[in-house]
Formats: C-alpha cells, sequence, structure tokens
C-alpha cells in the first residue's frame, strides 16, 4: 500500500513534492489513479495557482469527492499552498468559489502597502503544539508564494502563523486534516522535516 499519494489532477509541478518526501526518506507517488488515491495511507493535495481553477480541475476528475470520502474516514490530508485553501469553505479571488469546506472559514486577498504576492521567506510562530512541528524550531522560515490567505472562523484550527502586514493563518490543523500555506518542498530542512512529520507521524487522525 503506498504511504504518501499525492493527488495528481493537472495542476502545479508535483514532482517536486514527491521528491521533497523521498528525501525526507519517505514512501511517496504522484498519482491520478482513483484505485491508488482511495488505497493510499495519507494524501497531499498540491496547489498552485488560482483557487478557482484548481477546484475546476480537481471537481471534473471527481477527486473533490474523493479527498471528502478520505478525509471522512480519517486518512490524513496534507493541503499544500492553494491546496490548504481548497480545505476551506470559500474563496473570494475572482468572484466567490466553493471550497471542500473541510474546515471552517474562508480565503481572502491580502489589504496591505506590502508587495503582492508575498513571496520569499517568512518565519511561522506555532500557536499550539503539534505533531507536524516536531523537531521544528518557533519562528523557523519557510518559503511562501501567495496573494491570498486563509481566514478561518474557528481559531482553534490555526497552529502556526505568520505575519506580512497582519498575521494570517499559515499552518491550520484539525484532527486528521492538515494544510500550509508555504512550500514545504521549497523550505530547506524544516520543509523536508514537516513532510517527513506528517508521512510518519500516527498522531495525526
Amino acid at each position: 500500500m503506498t504511504r504518501v499519494a499525492i493527488i495528481d489532477y493537472g495542476v502545479g509541478n508535483l514532482r517536486s513534492v514527491e521528491k521533497a518526501f523521498v528525501a525526507a526518506g519517505c514512501d511517496a507517488v504522484v498519482s491520478s489513479d482513483r484505485d491508488i488515491l482511495m488505497k493510499a495511507e495519507r494524501l497531499v493535495l498540491p496547489g498552485v495557482g488560482a483557487f478557482a481553477a484548481c477546484m475546476k480541475e480537481l471537481s471534473q476528475r471527481g477527486f473533490d469527492e474523493v479527498v471528502r470520502q478520505r478525509a471522512a474516514e480519517g486518512v490524513p490530508l496534507l493541503g499544500v499552498c492553494v491546496g490548504m485553501q481548497m480545505l476551506f469553505e470559500e474563496s473570494e479571488e475572482f468572484g466567490r468559489t466553493r471550497g471542500l469546506a473541510l474546515l471552517p472559514g474562508r480565503v481572502r486577498a491580502f489589504k496591505t502597502d506590502l508587495p503582492i504576492p508575498h513571496v520569499g521567506w517568512n518565519l511561522v510562530r506555532h500557536k499550539k503544539a503539534h505533531q507536524l512541528f516536531e523537531g521544528i524550531g518557533d519562528r523557523s522560515f519557510f518559503y511562501f508564494v501567495h496573494s491570498f490567505f486563509c481566514e478561518p472562523t474557528e481559531e482553534d484550527v490555526v497552529i502556526g502563523e505568520t505575519e506580512y502586514g497582519s498575521h494570517f493563518a499559515s499552518i491550520v490543523a484539525r484532527k486528521n486534516i492538515c494544510g500550509v500555506q508555504f512550500h514545504p518542498e521549497k523550505s530547506q530542512q524544516d520543509g523536508l522535516r514537516l513532510l517527513r512529520n506528517f508521512a510518519i507521524s500516527d498522531q495525526i487522525s
């Protein structure tokens, strides 16, 4: 059985995520095979570009229901970048687009005088203890590329936050559902450690 399946729905450079898991010592595969996705021990939902385009591609392949079903079964799920945003109820990017609604809240545009998109290294402050942080220090730096951010309606889902004009949720988690706004595959050793923590922790459930 595949340890980690990275969902291939035609969006983003998925091989870099796969290579990062391998570099972290974890069994991972990029797949658009429904059977593999339904049997994998853990799922990764990547995302690059516009929220609406990602949701359209995911839904056209029927993978939105795969994600919802596997999440309901308690399978650990990690959303990365736009993949994290898709875990929420809706996004205001280019109008209103419904998300997967696995976490409560919406995706909003930055309102700041700072350059948009937010690109580059920024620190993540731990809001609460979590298995994803094992071996990763508070205020460690990760690599971001995004113009929109997640605004959860329930504060307890936010386990890490970052400041860019204002504070925003950069890591979220509730039971088996996890998400990171940054790109762990571009975040050097701490990024690899986070991916490994997701892949091997038996406490994400």
